[in-house]
């Protein structure tokens, strides 16, 4: 059964934006091996995440987690995420799409956080 990470990201229209969740999709793929790793958007960049979901399962994959690559939970996260979610698993019922935690929500990466900025204030 292949399986995918979505990171989903907002998209800006400088492209040098992406190059930090690039980099994190890079990483995660290399240490998960067999799994796909990719970056979607919702806006200003390429791809969408409906395109991306699209070719995902086009590809055959057949478990995809969803990590919204956002730190808090704004509008886009409460509203703008579930309609395409809802949009998605209706048009493609035998894929699990899974929503995990946005990266702003998840304890260990703000504790990540705090501890790089007490090293760098330190420093």
């Amino acid at each position: 059964m292949k399986k995918a990470i979505l990171l989903f990201a907002h998209g800006a229209r400088d492209p040098e934006w992406a190059k930090p969740f690039e980099h994190l999709r890079d990483e995660v793929a290399g240490r998960i091996p067999g799994t796909t790793v990719q970056v979607a958007f919702l806006e200003f960049m390429q791809p969408a995440l409906p395109d991306a979901l699209d070719a995902l399962i086009r590809d055959g994959v057949c478990e995809i987690d969803i990590v919204p690559a956002f730190m808090a939970q704004g509008g886009h996260l409460k509203n703008d995420l579930p309609k395409i979610l809802d949009a998605m698993r209706d048009q493609h019922r035998d894929t699990q799409i899974r929503l995990l935690p946005a990266i702003g929500d998840v304890e260990a990466i703000l504790d990540a956080i705090a501890e790089w900025l007490v090293g760098a204030m330190a420093g």
